[in-house]
């Protein structure tokens, strides 16, 4: 069976071209013209991929990419930001977007970041909880806030959307080219540094002891296992 994707797209020439494109890819290609539609079509029909504009009519990507996590829809979710837009980025990670985009894009590179994250699969069972916690850590998936011992963590959009992976995927090791897939999209750029020095930012604010960490291991050789 073909995957299916639906876009929500309102700017008809751009939606016209990403269907014809997906389509010919072997998609199985729906579209939506603003939030409203979007959200309705996303909880009633069965989607493996979501391509999410934040700017549309009558509900905005965000509010409806804030309501499919709420809902538990298990789609990925691949957002289409403005050039610039730097806080509908942070703001579309930290909501549980997947993966973003911005205007204007090179359709390669659209493929390439749909196909990365169809491949990636759905999200594990333990995506949709609510919380977890681990030690004196919360991390509350539905606001994207992490407390520790009561006082709140300030995390960057990616430190907390590779935390959310950790957690998902706990007690797997997990290697740095596959973190760089399924948390950065697609594994071209950034390196696999840029790992590394996110697991050091999250260890340095979430570990009793960043050095001899307890929940963020580091397997010589092979990657990282959260064991939180």
């Amino acid at each position: 069976m073909p995957s299916r994707i639906l876009v929500v797209e309102d700017e008809a020439g751009l939606r016209l071209a990403l269907t014809d494109r997906l389509a010919a890819e072997g998609y199985e290609v729906s579209t939506a013209e603003d939030g409203e539609e979007g959200l309705r079509r996303a909880t009633e029909e069965h989607f493996d991929l979501i391509l999410l504009d934040v700017m549309l009519p009558r509900r905005s990507g965000l509010d409806v990419c804030r309501e499919l996590k709420q809902r538990s829809v298990p789609a990925a979710i691949l957002m289409l930001t403005a050039r610039g837009e730097v806080v509908d980025r942070v703001v579309g990670l930290k909501l549980g977007a997947d993966d973003y985009l911005t205007k204007p894009f090179a359709m390669a590179e659209l493929l390439a970041r749909v196909e990365a994250r169809l491949r990636h699969g759905p999200p594990s069972r333990s995506s949709t909880r609510e919380a977890y916690r681990f030690g004196s850590i919360h991390v509350d998936f539905q606001s994207a806030e992490v407390t520790r011992g009561g006082q709140r963590v300030d995390l960057s959009a990616k430190e907390f959307q590779l935390l959310r992976h950790l957690i998902e995927h706990r007690g797997k090791v997990l290697s740095r080219d596959e973190l760089l897939n399924d948390v950065w999209g697609y594994d071209a750029m950034p390196t696999t540094r840029t790992v590394d020095v996110h697991v050091a930012g999250l260890r340095r604010k979430l570990e009793p002891n960043p050095h001899v960490p307890e929940y963020i291991l580091t397997l010589h050789g092979l990657g990282y296992k959260f064991v939180g």
